[in-house]
C-alpha cells in the first residue's frame, strides 16, 4: 500500500514536471509566446502600481491566462501537423489557420479588457500634461517631422551606414512614426485623447516590427529610431508651443 502511494505522488510530480516542460518549451521555441509572457508581466506590473481593483485583476488575470492557453494549443496542434504530414495539405493548413485564429481572438479579448481596465486611470494621469499644449498649431508638427529626418540623415551619414531610406543607424520610418504619434498625443482634442494616442502608438510599433521582420533593421535600430523620433518630437512641442 505503501508503494503505491509513493508511486502515485512521483507519477503526479512527474505529471506536473511534464506540464512545466511543456511550458519552457514554448517559452524557449516560440517567439510570439514570449511576446505575450513579457507583455504580461508588464500588464501585472503597471496593475499592481496603479491600484486596480480586485475583479479587474482577476479579468486581467483570466485575459492573460486564456492568450497563454491559446498559444500554447496552437504550437501543440502546428507541431502535431507537422509531425503527421510531410507535404503541403489544404486541410493541414486549415487546421494551422484556424488555431491561429483562436490566438488572434484571445488577444484582442485581452486587449480590450486592458484598454477598459487602464484607459481611464492612464487618461487621467496624463490629462494635465496633454492639457498644456494641445492646442498647439500644425506647423509645429512640421517643424518637428522635419528635424527627425534631418536628425535621422545626419545620424547616417556620421556612422556612414545605410542610406536614408534603408538600413543603418537609426531606423527613419521608426523615427518618423514615432514622431507622428508624440504629435498626434499632443495636438488631438481632450474627448479623444487617449484613444487616438493608443492607435498611433500601435501603428508605430507595427512600422517597427514590419522593419525588423523585413530584415532592414535590427531591433536595436529600430529602438533607437522611435526614441529619437519621440524625443525630439517631445522637445519641439514643449519648446515652441
Amino acid at each position: 500500500m505503501e508503494r503505491v502511494t509513493r508511486r502515485r505522488a512521483q507519477n503526479l510530480l512527474e505529471s506536473f514536471n511534464f506540464a512545466l516542460e511543456g511550458i519552457i518549451h514554448v517559452l524557449r521555441t516560440q517567439r510570439n509566446m514570449r511576446i505575450h509572457f513579457l507583455v504580461a508581466v508588464i500588464v501585472l506590473v503597471a496593475a499592481v502600481a496603479i491600484g486596480v481593483s480586485k475583479l479587474e485583476l482577476i479579468a486581467l488575470l483570466l485575459a492573460i491566462a486564456f492568450v497563454f492557453i491559446a498559444e500554447m494549443i496552437n504550437s501543440a496542434i502546428e507541431q502535431a501537423i507537422d509531425v503527421a504530414t510531410t507535404s503541403f495539405d489544404p486541410l493541414a493548413k486549415l487546421a494551422k489557420d484556424i488555431a491561429a485564429g483562436a490566438v488572434l481572438i484571445a488577444t484582442v479579448n485581452a486587449v480590450a479588457i486592458g484598454y477598459l481596465v487602464f484607459s481611464s486611470e492612464v487618461a487621467d494621469r496624463s490629462s494635465h500634461l496633454l492639457d498644456r499644449i494641445r492646442d498647439a498649431p500644425a506647423q509645429i508638427t512640421l517643424v518637428a517631422l522635419v528635424l527627425t529626418i534631418i536628425v535621422v540623415i545626419a545620424t547616417k551619414a556620421y556612422t556612414g551606414r545605410g542610406t536614408p531610406l534603408r538600413g543603418g543607424l537609426p531606423s527613419g520610418h521608426a523615427a518618423v512614426a514615432f514622431a507622428g504619434w508624440m504629435a498626434a498625443t499632443y495636438i488631438i482634442s481632450d474627448s479623444h485623447q487617449f484613444l487616438i494616442s493608443s492607435l498611433t502608438f500601435i501603428m508605430a510599433l507595427l512600422v517597427a516590427q514590419t522593419r525588423v521582420e523585413s530584415g532592414a533593421h535590427s531591433a536595436l535600430e529600430v529602438a533607437y529610431g522611435g526614441a529619437l523620433g519621440a524625443l525630439i518630437t517631445l522637445v519641439v512641442f514643449q519648446v515652441l508651443a
